[in-house]
């Protein structure tokens, strides 16, 4: 998954598990940008009587940097609280929900929205928001579509949030690429070959929970300012997500409950899709999930490097054979994942945000929303697509394959020629999730217990 479960102590802990970060000027409000975090990966709509709701107990944050260094210049901090209402039942409502503030809905989520301004005291944009319930089914929460509207809160200055269920946006082969690096429409020339077949989209029909939360461009550019200028250093942010827990937890037997003490200590974290996922090896996960972006310099090692780069020759014999010669560092990834890409590279692109290597999504936001979005983005011909920020439609598997695959080297080392497979990588999915919203959320409303069926997407 884009970071489902992407390291082993934090795949036991998925209330705290980012999945995925998107970035993107907001297509129908231009002077806006739309930062989405996810967590909770892989949520049956069946999940009763315990469904999914944010984690009381964690700090969630997204972060942005808008000056060298990769440090926080503004953070957006939710805390959520929950209330039982009647606590004599199993119930997680007691009659059909129809307003996100019904009595009938037994254990609501609040929440409250932090802005902090590096080297400022921190500013309360709202306190007691209300989250929607999740999609439970026909007769307990119908015409789901409702919960959506009433769950967008507007804030001071321009601001709009949501925090609550949706249907996961992202699209991927899980069977498949973690059966031994299999890509069903090139399986038959795999080291142990089977026949060609489309892909499985492993995420349809499952949820997620969402913070997101749209802006002013200047409220997160660098000195307020609206970037007009695609060429300056000014004009690019690098956005990432994270997640906190008390440093310690202690169990109350009499009632079996476990309640955070100390200061926060980062659990998650994530900015670029599937860097810790297929990038970063077993020992370094955990680590990697406790420290700041702007540590990242002892992880460029893997990234000059990668894995998968040596795997794909070798799991497609014959196949790559320019890739499996070349033995430079990988400067274009690193470019990509790491630093953002200088101007020069790409024409009339850059989202450089200095030497400092740091795993962080990076957006510019001088480039307009894209009148005709291209799902491979970047090297497609889309700036305003992944690497550039990250939007929700754009296939990041068959862009970050076809990158690792070579597809980038020339545009740091011209004497390179990509295999022809390069281009062609992808892993054979297509976006079979429930529809996006065409408004903020954007993230498609939560697939329903009782109208699903396992692996199929219902409203």
């Amino acid at each position: 998954m884009s970071s489902h479960r992407e390291a082993p102590e934090i795949s036991k802990d998925p209330v705290a598990d980012n999945t995925d970060v998107y970035a993107f000027v907001s297509p129908d409000r231009p002077g806006t940008v739309t930062l989405i975090s996810n967590f909770i990966p892989g949520q049956i709509p069946q999940g009763g009587p315990n469904f999914y709701e944010f984690g009381d107990d964690v700090l969630y944050e997204i972060y942005v940097t808008n000056r060298p260094g990769a440090r926080a210049d503004v953070t957006y901090q939710f805390r959520f609280t929950t209330r039982i209402r009647n606590e004599e039942t199993f119930l997680y409502n007691t009659g059909p929900i129809t307003s996100i503030t019904d009595r009938t809905w037994n254990r609501p989520q609040f929440y409250s929205v932090t802005r902090v301004v590096r080297g400022r005291e921190p500013q309360l944009l709202g306190r007691g928001l209300t989250c929607p319930p999740v999609n439970v089914g026909s007769r307990s929460t119908p015409n789901y579509a409702r919960f959506t509207r009433q769950a967008v809160h507007s804030l001071p200055g321009g601001r709009r949030v949501f925090a609550g269920q949706r249907g996961d946006a992202f699209f991927v082969d899980l069977g498949s690429v973690f059966d031994l690096g299999a890509l069903r429409p090139f399986q038959n020339l795999h080291l142990i070959p089977m026949p060609a077949a489309p892909g499985v989209n492993g995420l349809q029909g499952l949820n997620v929970h969402t913070i997101a939360i749209q802006v002013p461009i200047s409220d997160v550019s660098r000195d307020g300012e609206i970037p007009k200028d695609p060429s300056k250093g000014s004009s690019v942010i690098g956005v990432w997500s994270a997640a906190s827990r008390r440093q310690a937890r202690m169990r109350d037997d009499d009632d079996g409950r476990e309640e955070g003490h100390g200061p926060f200590r980062q659990v998650s974290r994530l900015g670029n899709p599937l860097f810790n996922e297929v990038i970063v090896p077993m020992s370094d996960k955990d680590r990697w999930n406790a420290i700041e972006p702007r540590h990242d310099a002892q992880f460029v090692k893997y990234v000059a490097h990668p894995e998968l780069g040596r795997l794909l020759p070798a799991l497609y014999p014959g196949v790559f054979p320019h890739l499996a010669a070349y033995t430079k560092r990988r400067d274009d990834l690193i470019a990509i994942l790491m630093t953002g890409i200088p101007s020069g590279v790409v024409p009339g692109f850059q989202n450089f945000t200095g030497p400092t290597p740091a795993d962080v999504l990076r957006l510019n936001l001088a480039i307009p929303p894209s009148k005709k979005p291209n799902p491979i983005g970047l090297i497609a011909g889309d700036p305003a697509g992944f690497p550039n920020g990250r939007r929700l439609a754009d296939n990041i598997v068959a862009i970050e394959l076809r990158a690792i695959a070579g597809a980038t080297i020339p545009l740091v080392d011209p004497s390179f020629k990509p295999d022809a497979a390069a281009s062609l990588l992808e892993d054979g999915t297509s976006n079979t999730n429930l529809p996006l919203l065409s408004t903020f959320p954007y993230m498609p409303n939560p697939a329903g217990g009782f109208q699903s069926t396992p692996g199929t997407p219902a409203a």
